[in-house]
């Protein structure tokens, strides 16, 4: 059965466990972006195509007619591609994780890498054959003129794939990450920086979430392809096909952000955290431990912090959430081991008998997130850079007296920088003397502030995000 509205990305909705006997249990899949287009997903005609990332996941394909899992989903049938293990290791991990995010973060330590060499060859001939996969999935699922919605920078090949195999159709690529600029995007080799930009310029229309990463690709579209860039009227033309670009903010679903808020396990968790903060304040910050969210600078600006201001000694908690991610990278397993190192040196010079400067926490526990954010006196958002990051967005609108320190890398920057406290994200002394203001806002201006930004960040809610891109494709 054909489908008038495809979702192409990743991960899926939903995930499968494989039992001892065999047996599938299943649960809801994904993280942030999943957990956002599952929210919004609401079209009656909506097939979503994803691949299985477990041995539950491949388990359930198999048992699938043509792996298409049509049980009475929220959003809608799936179509699971059994995409063979090793070809996903090396698509997923060593070039979408490993090679494009950390281009599009600006993360190499380029004195060692990156370095592409033939291993690198094997590994983009896998992600090639990734996105082929996806490509002629979307080719037999859509209907004639059907809308494609290809998400992020796993598969940035397959929508000029898919455009070969299906021309009438109409496809939208949406950009998740940062765009790297044209100087550094050039790290990649030639061809590969062609295959990526054509990739997407197969689409009729590419979207990211700030002006600024919008304008970072066209501008490697200019440079480095020698395509003809339309910056006002947003269009990039190459191979005799134009592409429009869009930007596409995605906020909060506020209302169902503070009902999830007010549930009886939040509000347990909001119980337990008060009890071990007290009446102190409280300074919280969110992440998975990702190489880019700057979770040890962010450590190191509250040590500067305590050092430089000793009257606020006893009277403030760190309540830092660094969940962990990618562990099957040594990169980011060796990150982790430094976010807990930099937390022991916090307590080790500064924990009294009556007083824990910093609570750390690793387990990833929503209902706390949400408790903390409730709680919350300053928010500390500061990565190297961010697509958008709606953790800066979520916390004004739990807590209406939150000060957002928050770093002028991320995307959220554009529309919450003027009420933020805005810090540059390698600054540690500037991000501890950000922390001291935050903490000393006058209680007026800190409640004018947080109003303004709990405005904005409920403005461009996540059905709006989906709706406008479906509406670029009629």
């Amino acid at each position: 059965m054909s489908s008038t509205v495809l979702i192409a990305s990743n991960r899926g909705p939903v995930s499968f466990t494989l039992s001892d006997d065999g047996g599938l249990t299943m649960r809801r899949g994904g993280g942030g972006l999943v957990s956002g287009l599952s929210e919004v997903v609401r079209e009656a005609d909506v097939l979503w195509v994803c691949a299985a990332l477990s041995d539950g996941d491949r388990g359930a394909v198999r048992q699938a007619a043509g792996g298409r899992l049509d049980r009475a989903f929220a959003t809608g049938p799936i179509r699971m591609l059994d995409i063979p293990p090793a070809v996903f290791h090396r698509a997923y991990n060593a070039v979408a994780n490993s090679t494009l995010w950390f281009v599009n973060h600006l993360l190499y330590n380029t004195p060692f890498s990156p370095e592409f060499g033939t291993r690198f060859r094997r590994e983009w001939e896998s992600y090639r054959t990734y996105n082929g996969a996806f490509a002629l999935a979307l080719a037999e699922e859509a209907a004639h003129r059907a809308r494609v919605m290809v998400q992020d920078y796993h598969l940035t090949l397959t929508p000029a794939m898919l455009r070969a195999e299906r021309p009438d159709l109409r496809i939208a690529h949406f950009s998740h990450t940062p765009w790297a600029p044209p100087e550094y995007f050039a790290l990649l080799p030639e061809d590969v920086v062609a295959e990526v930009l054509t990739g997407i310029l197969g689409a009729d229309h590419a979207g990211f979430l700030t002006a600024r990463w919008a304008r970072a690709f066209m501008d490697c579209c200019e440079t480095l392809l020698g395509a003809r860039v339309d910056h006002a009227a947003r269009t990039v033309t190459h191979d005799g096909r134009t592409t429009r670009i869009g930007v596409h903010p995605l906020g909060v679903n506020g209302e169902a952000l503070l009902a999830r808020a007010a549930e009886q396990d939040v509000e347990s968790h909001m119980s337990v955290i008060k009890d071990l903060v007290g009446d102190r304040r409280l300074i919280v910050r969110i992440d998975r431990t990702e190489l880019s969210k700057n979770i040890v600078r962010g450590l190191r600006a509250y040590q500067e912090f305590l050092a430089a201001h000793p009257e606020w000694h006893g009277r403030v908690v760190h309540l830092a959430f660094a969940y962990p991610s990618r562990h099957d990278l040594p990169e980011y397993r060796e990150y982790t081991a430094a976010v807990q190192r930099c937390a022991k040196e916090i307590e080790d010079e500064y924990a009294t008998e009556d007083w824990d400067p910093l609570i750390l926490n690793v387990n990833d526990d929503y209902p706390r997130s949400l408790a903390a954010y409730r709680l919350a006196d300053v928010l500390l958002v500061n990565p190297i850079r961010d697509g958008m990051n709606l953790v800066a967005k979520e916390g004004p609108i739990l807590s209406p007296r939150c000060a957002l320190v928050l770093s002028r890398e991320a995307g959220a920057a554009a529309e919450l920088g003027a009420d933020s406290l805005l810090v540059n994200p390698y600054d540690v002394s500037g991000t501890a003397a950000a922390l001291h203001e935050a903490l000393t806002l006058p209680e007026q201006e800190r409640l004018a502030r947080g109003q303004r930004l709990r405005a904005a960040a409920c403005a461009l809610p996540p059905q709006r995000w989906f709706d406008d891109q479906l509406a670029a494709l009629r």
